[in-house]
């Protein structure tokens, strides 16, 4: 049976830094969820938990410096409908010693978290300046940092990998990006496709990235490579405004059809 678009479990409000958009509400995420037919979504702003030491380097320190539990808690409670589960959830960062900004004790206070292993454009916080914007060296932490995620002491089965090929992971130039993903060893691309399977990592198709899959050979084959491998995939818009609800259904879409996804390829949280 073909994937059905049930679910966005990417999804930011006014309260994340690089919304702050007061039209990002709630009530207007819900509407969306309504709107679309979906039976669940999740809310996942940005955030670093205070209990975990951040490095005190780079603007993304500045970045996360409110996005503690007690402000992206302002969220709750979350509205509901009777045919939409609103889940909470965060978008917690890994810094470069790959450390992620939420602590064992916050684990269950979330229902999902994904976390983002491609936040490479922040210099001197998720990646050290000799690596910065150099493909070679992007294309190994590309590995190294799904590797350390993988072998973490945490509830995959409420665990997403965020945006695995963003645009961020090298946003030096188009022409740089593409060389990073190509630049990924592909037998170690395998090896931890094949360990987040056994692990039970869900994987993200970000509608922001469809575009890149659709247009990139080589972008593709991370998901054709992931599926292959026997990983489980989840939607996120990662909408930071409504204006991004507009096509996002589409580009989920058009993602299904061209990795020709099924239902049993997809990520179900606490399962």
């Amino acid at each position: 049976m073909k994937y059905k678009i049930d679910h966005d479990y990417h999804i930011h409000s006014h309260l994340s830094v690089c919304s702050s958009d007061p039209l990002q509400t709630n009530e207007s995420i819900l509407q969306y969820a309504i709107k679309s037919g979906l039976k669940s979504i999740c809310l996942t702003d940005h955030h670093w938990d205070e209990k975990v030491e951040k490095i005190n380097e780079g603007w993304a320190s500045g970045f996360y410096q409110k996005q503690d539990y007690a402000y992206i808690c302002q969220a709750k409670p979350l509205p509901q409908s009777e045919n939409v589960t609103f889940l909470f959830g965060c978008e917690a960062e890994m810094d470069m010693n790959n450390k992620i900004g939420i602590s064992k004790e916050r684990l269950d206070a979330f229902d999902f978290i994904i976390i983002p292993t491609t936040h490479l454009h922040m210099n001197k916080f998720s990646v050290s300046e000799a690596d910065y914007q150099n493909p070679e060296r992007l294309a190994k932490l590309w590995i190294e940092r799904i590797d350390a995620l993988l072998d973490m002491d945490l509830p995959f089965y409420k665990i997403g990998l965020a945006h695995p090929v963003c645009i961020l992971m090298n946003n030096a130039s188009e022409e740089a990006y593409l060389s990073t993903i190509e630049l990924i060893n592909k037998d170690e691309m395998r090896r931890i496709w094949k360990k987040a399977a056994i692990k039970g990592l869900g994987i993200e198709i970000n509608a922001e990235d469809v575009y890149r899959i659709i247009k990139y050979k080589a972008v593709c084959d991370v998901f054709r490579m992931a599926k292959e491998c026997g990983c489980k995939f989840y939607l996120g818009s990662d909408a930071h405004h409504p204006v991004h609800f507009e096509n996002c259904i589409r580009q989920f879409e058009r993602a299904i059809e061209l990795l020709n996804l099924e239902e049993s390829d997809k990520f179900y949280i606490g399962k």
